[in-house]
């Protein structure tokens, strides 16, 4: 197996890995433990099952973590095409991650205020709830947030893939389309959040792009004999 080829299929495994792993956090916390509307169900859903809370913390630092990997293995893939473009690409996911990362302090300050400290003996348990379910809605704005920067990625990501020789070009297009979607999403969100519902199904096929490039990266990897270009990245 060529070097390029190896380097894209250790992409595509930290691709999936990545995804995954800050991924399930995501999903499961809002729909599993967060009641809408209801501070107090929220606080029991979340204090009856805390270890998976403050594993779905790690799971989503740790998937922060891998994109950094991610970033760096891309780079390393699809730098000889475009120095420019690549450079942009990991700029904006290092712009990311951080967020990302910090963004997690919320759900720590929830947990925090559930677990009713002794310097938080001002506040009823009422009040605790309801202050942890505001920090719980800031997780979710910084997520929104962080979300801009993963869709801007993708479109120097995706034009390095049109160029690269040794991907199909279609794959590039699927992620701009993605990176597009994903910041229409998040800018809606912050400025007209009651067309959210309309342009998330809208924009749910297009968000299927970087799934289509994970596949392509764990499955096929690249080309055998890839272009010149593609060469030099070797």
């Amino acid at each position: 197996m060529s070097p390029t080829r190896k380097t894209a299929r250790r992409a595509g495994a930290l691709y999936l890995l990545s995804a995954a792993a800050a991924g399930v956090p995501l999903l499961y916390v809002p729909s599993a433990l967060i009641v809408s509307g209801n501070a107090s169900a929220t606080a029991h859903n979340i204090l009856a099952s805390e270890i998976v809370f403050r594993a779905c913390m790690v799971s989503e630092l740790t998937g922060a973590i891998l994109f950094v990997f991610l970033v760096r293995t891309l780079y390393r893939l699809l730098n000889g095409v475009d120095t420019k473009y690549a450079s942009l690409m990991v700029t904006l996911v290092l712009i990311s991650v951080p967020i990302t990362c910090l963004n997690v302090l919320n759900d720590v300050a929830a947990l925090t205020l559930l677990h009713g400290a002794t310097f938080l003996s001002a506040f009823d348990t009422a009040q605790r709830d309801s202050l942890a379910m505001l920090f719980l809605g800031l997780h979710g704005d910084g997520i929104t947030i962080a979300s801009i920067f993963n869709g801007l990625w993708l479109v120097p990501f995706g034009i390095l893939v049109m160029r690269s020789g040794f991907l199909p070009r279609i794959l590039g297009i699927l992620l701009i389309a993605d990176g597009c979607a994903l910041v229409t999403v998040s800018f809606t969100a912050l400025l007209l959040p009651g067309y959210l519902d309309v342009v998330n199904r809208v924009a749910i096929i297009p968000e299927l792009g970087e799934l289509w490039m994970m596949a392509w990266l764990l499955i096929k990897g690249v080309r055998e004999q890839p272009l010149p270009v593609a060469a030099a990245v070797s």
